[in-house]
């Protein structure tokens, strides 16, 4: 039973890993939404009314963001909308890691190092994400040619 229950946790550790890699490229809308709908229910919208405003910032905002990818053409700009993306994922990575890391590791030094460490791989991972998105062509659907 005990062994199970390790190989489970390690499950559950690798399955939240993956979400929070998966969902990193989301954090700026998700962010957005939520502080939209935090003003709209704040604005007596109700909670029905806070729920639509910030699934519909949410939503322009990363459909925007992958419209601005794809149809902007010089790089710098590319790489700024990506990074814009990316900010946000990179302080999310850096916050899981280090409340993940501080019930594990004692020394504040080294829950520093393993969190800046997680950031930057999660940072990395978005950035790969996002560029990914700028590759796809909206009228084909396939990746586009440089």
């Amino acid at each position: 039973m005990i062994i199970l229950g390790i190989l489970l946790s390690i499950a559950a550790i690798g399955f939240f890993w993956w979400l929070l890699f998966t969902l990193a490229v989301f954090a700026l809308p998700f962010f957005v939404g939520v502080s939209a709908g935090s003003w709209a229910w704040h604005t007596g919208a109700g909670w029905l009314g806070a729920i639509v405003v910030g699934t519909v910032a949410a939503g322009l905002t990363f459909g925007i963001g992958q419209i601005l990818l794809v149809l902007v053409r010089p790089t710098w700009m590319k790489l700024a909308i990506a990074l814009i993306f990316v900010t946000p994922a990179v302080l999310a990575g850096y916050h899981a890691v280090h409340g993940i890391v501080k019930h594990t590791v004692p020394s504040e030094t080294w829950q520093i190092v393993f969190s800046v460490i997680g950031a930057i791989a999660v940072g990395v991972t978005a950035f790969l994400h996002v560029s990914g998105m700028a590759a796809t062509d909206l009228s084909t659907g396939t990746a586009a040619r440089a």
